[in-house]
């Protein structure tokens, strides 16, 4: 049977027009860039915060460690009295007269600890002389150069960061009056008692003066501050903790009892 010129004829398929590809005005080209340059940025914003908020207290805590190293490699050993020794004329306990006070010119490095029950059974920091970076983003607390000495009469003021590199103030407001707050130093321990916080903007240096925010009065109390930044992820205010001195023991008669297994841990005996 004949094919018909139709059915021999191919078959010619109908397809669609080839598609132009439409070109970019510079607006929409500015606007692809500027997108792309805004994930980068988030991206690396995220990493700074992961620096700032985890790292920097990873850092930190390590070299505080070795600054405690260092302190207590220094510093007497670390002893409790033996009942057996005592005597008809040994002071009542608690009792040792007026504290032991360093000298100025030996508040330099690291001259002490820290240890705060209220922010938990292992929290001891070390006290370094300074208040600049190298000391607040390394050391842990910083002494305010020309401040009191630990037990002295006038104030004995310390710094410290609040939620980076090593988080040492970061509960500060957590504290309520009555809690206790021990420093150490080479001479002994020194047992402060909290009275209250207040809330300040970053000019004023009063609260560091011998009798706090009043510079011009004569001091008489034996007072202890410490300021961080507020509120816990901002720096527009400064927070003020105020403690007063209880009491004190020399370093022969050994830690208070309470935070004995503390600094036990700190020095590496415990």
């Amino acid at each position: 049977m004949a094919r018909s010129t139709m059915d021999a004829a191919p078959v010619q398929r109908v397809g669609r027009p080839p598609r132009t590809r439409r070109r970019r005005t510079p607006f929409q080209m500015a606007a692809q860039v500027l997108g792309e340059l805004l994930i980068t940025a988030g991206v690396i914003l995220l990493l700074f915060v992961g620096w700032e908020l985890w790292w920097t207290n990873i850092d930190s805590g390590i070299k505080q460690e070795q600054a405690l190293e260092e302190f207590f490699s220094d510093a007497p050993p670390i002893t409790a009295p033996d009942p057996a020794d005592e005597g008809a004329d040994a002071p009542p306990p608690g009792d040792f007269g007026d504290p032991a006070v360093l000298p100025q010119e030996d508040l330099v490095g690291t001259f002490g600890v820290v240890y705060i029950p209220r922010f938990g059974e292992n929290y001891s920091r070390p006290v370094t002389s300074g208040v600049g970076i190298d000391v607040l983003d390394n050391l842990g607390l910083g002494h305010y150069p020309g401040s009191g000495a630990p037990g002295e009469v006038g104030n004995f003021a310390l710094a410290g960061h609040r939620q980076t590199h090593g988080q040492v103030l970061d509960q500060i407001h957590t504290l309520v009056p009555g809690d206790r707050i021990y420093v150490q130093t080479r001479d002994g321990y020194y047992t402060y008692v909290f009275r209250n916080t207040e809330i300040v903007l970053p000019d004023r240096v009063d609260v560091i003066a011998p009798v706090p925010t009043q510079p011009d009065a004569r001091p008489q109390d034996r007072i202890m501050t410490m300021t961080s930044c507020n509120p816990r992820f901002g720096a527009q205010e400064r927070i003020i903790a105020y403690s007063v001195l209880d009491s004190w023991r020399p370093a022969d008669a050994g830690p208070p009892p309470e935070i004995a297994e503390t600094v036990a841990r700190a020095a590496g005996q415990g």
